[in-house]
């Protein structure tokens, strides 16, 4: 049987032993296996552990990823496994599901290798460069032009949106982790009630947006590239939204900064692909509106979670983010003169807006 974990604490060690692993990986693969070893891999900000399972033998797979929840889901399937039969079912790239164990919380998972787009570029040329976000850009229009088209109340995504409350929720952790947290600036109720205020008409406008399937971390470091090709990892929490959220979070990276001719030039292979694939014009000037909007919205969310993982998580590898990730707000902020109070008053908040 899995080992226990210390009551309250579902990491303290692994919820498995040799044992285990050896009876759910014969039963995940139909044959026999002698031996399993394992190694913890560092996630990312996430309740969930992983780690690599190598198994002896030279028959295929010799290795796994194996998924820990936070804790087990005796209800069932969880939403990373219902959405990603719902994109395996579209023939998009994800990781091959083996085995899942309800009661322990455990998911056996093809292994796509540790190289993320992040660092396969991380000493790229521009060709390189260029190349390999077209590819992104591409895999995203399709993403959410086939998953769009198809979803339906069986997909977790179908019930969730990213309407004002959802992405005020976010501005408001945003508030308390990173303005009043990790800044320890405390607002003046005037100035906090001003805020809200302009942050809820940004999100209400936002909101207002055609919702596509949105993956809502899509970025660097939730691309594999795995056999020459990319993969997607860290779906689960897929709603529908802007088309212009993942495309933000893909091209306004915290983690990879991105040329700005190449930038302009990546949404254009964007909108160029939806119009391949929806057979709808899009209205080039009022996109990257809406995609400057976005980009503020999701880059202070961003830094809401870097600003949690500080104080909250006492984490500190993600402050060195924040800096690229707020100039990316001050730059969009510079093109959208229409958000002049909101950019005054959260300068206030944020000195180096």
């Amino acid at each position: 049987m899995p080992k226990n974990t210390l009551p309250g604490n579902p990491f303290a060690k692994p919820r498995f032993d040799e044992r285990y692993l050896i009876e759910a990986t014969q039963k995940a693969l139909g044959r026999p296996v002698a031996h399993v070893e394992f190694s913890a891999l560092q996630g990312d900000a996430s309740t969930r552990q992983y780690y690599r399972l190598t198994l002896e033998g030279e028959s295929e797979p010799r290795t796994l990823i194996l998924m820990q929840l936070e804790a087990p889901n005796v209800q069932g399937e969880t939403d990373f496994i219902r959405i990603l039969k719902f994109l395996k079912e579209l023939n998009l790239p994800v990781p091959e599901l083996f085995y899942f164990d309800a009661g322990e919380g455990l998911l056996l998972l093809q292994d796509c290798g540790d190289l993320t787009l992040e660092t396969h570029l991380s000493s790229a040329d521009s060709e390189m460069l260029k190349s390999w976000y077209l590819k992104a850009v591409h895999l995203l229009a399709t993403l959410q032009a086939d998953a769009t088209r198809t979803i339906g109340p069986d997909c977790p995504a179908y019930h969730l949106k990213f309407d004002v409350e959802k992405l005020m929720w976010e501005m408001d952790f945003m508030l308390e982790h990173f303005i009043e947290g990790t800044q320890q600036n405390c607002l003046k109720a005037a100035t906090r009630k001003e805020l809200r205020k302009q942050l809820t008409d940004l999100c209400t406008l936002l909101a207002r947006q055609t919702p596509w399937f949105t993956h809502r971390d899509y970025h660097s470091r939730n691309l594999m590239v795995h056999n020459n090709e990319l993969v997607l990892l860290d779906f689960q929490d897929a709603r529908m939204g802007p088309s212009q959220y993942d495309l933000a979070s893909l091209l306004r990276d915290s983690y990879l900064t991105l040329p700005d001719s190449l930038l302009w030039e990546l949404i254009d292979a964007f909108i160029q692909k939806k119009q391949e694939l929806g057979n709808d014009p899009i209205d080039r000037e009022e996109f990257i509106r809406i995609f400057d909007l976005m980009s503020i919205q999701r880059n202070l969310k961003a830094i809401g979670t870097f600003g949690y993982q500080k104080k909250i998580k006492n984490n500190d590898r993600y402050m060195r983010y924040i800096a690229p990730t707020l100039e990316y707000v001050r730059q969009a902020f510079t093109r959208r003169t229409e958000l002049k109070s909101l950019h005054t008053v959260l300068s206030e908040a944020i000195p180096e807006l």
